[in-house]
Parts: C-alpha cells; structure tokens; sequence
C-alpha cells in the first residue's frame, strides 16, 4: 500500500501522472489554492480538461482530495 501525503510538497517534485492542487502566487504577492484540479504536461501545469496551460507560478502542489 502506498502512502499518498496530504501535506504540500515543492513543485520541483510535481508528479505527471494524476490530478493536482496546487498553490500559486497572485499578482498582490499571496498564496492562493487553485479552485480545479491541474496535471503536469511536460514541464507546464494545465487544467484537468488538459485543454489550457495554467499561466501560474505555482508554489507548492499536493494530491487532489476534492469531490468533483
């Protein structure tokens, strides 16, 4: 059984395979949590759809764990 951690991890370990949270900078300076799953596409995040690049600078990402 493996282990899914609930806790924000940095972004440089983001997985490429699954839906993730992820926290990003506003342009005021703060964090904020992503209301959409995104998954990594390359070295890029997109929106769960796969049809938009997140223009973001994203912070830190976890497991999505929100009902759809």
């Amino acid at each position: 059984m493996q282990f899914i951690s609930t806790e924000w991890q940095s972004t440089s370990t983001a997985p490429s395979d699954g839906d993730l949270e992820i926290c990003a900078l506003d342009f005021d300076g703060i964090v904020h949590s992503l209301p959409f799953p995104c998954h990594k596409d390359g070295s890029k995040l997109v929106d769960q759809s796969g049809k938009t690049h997140a223009d973001i600078q994203p912070t830190h990402w976890r497991i999505w764990a929100h009902p759809r």
